[in-house]
């Protein structure tokens, strides 16, 4: 009797353990996008406090950019602003109403497409596509990711 696999028996498990890599690699990156929107909403919400804090030590007044709260006194974000996880090459994108008293800050979303304006009624309106994730202090529905 011989020693072995013979290529059938080789051939099945090559079969075999091609499938179980076509079921987990899906799965895999459907883990990755959940992981990309919960660290945007997180980050969106330290924005949110750093924009606040903003407002409430400078004259009542929101950032231009959002890369004033950088430069801010207190300072509360650090010395570098957080990266879009769906655009690691930008950071997350700000609005503010035409009259100053409304923003909006959001993320492209895993379309990498959108972008949101921003009202002076505090209404918000996706551009490009629904996959935007954003938080403003207007009168929208998605106010708290």
């Amino acid at each position: 009797m011989r020693k072995g696999f013979t290529m059938i028996e080789l051939l099945i498990v090559m079969a075999v353990i091609g499938i179980l890599i076509g079921i987990t690699l899906p799965r895999f990156r459907g883990m990755q996008e959940e992981g990309n929107i919960a660290k945007a909403k997180g980050e969106l919400r330290t924005l949110q406090v750093g924009v606040e804090s903003f407002y409430m030590h400078n004259n009542n007044a929101y950032p231009a950019k959002l890369a004033d709260l950088i430069k801010a006194a207190p300072n509360i974000l650090g010395p570098v602003l957080p990266v879009d996880p769906f655009n690691s090459s930008t950071n997350y994108g700000y609005a503010m109403s035409p009259d100053k008293n409304y923003y909006v800050i959001w993320s492209v979303g895993a379309l990498k497409d959108g972008s949101v304006t921003i009202s002076n009624t505090g209404s918000v309106t996706e551009k490009n596509g629904a996959s935007c994730i954003y938080i403003t202090n207007g009168n929208s529905k998605d106010t708290q990711p």
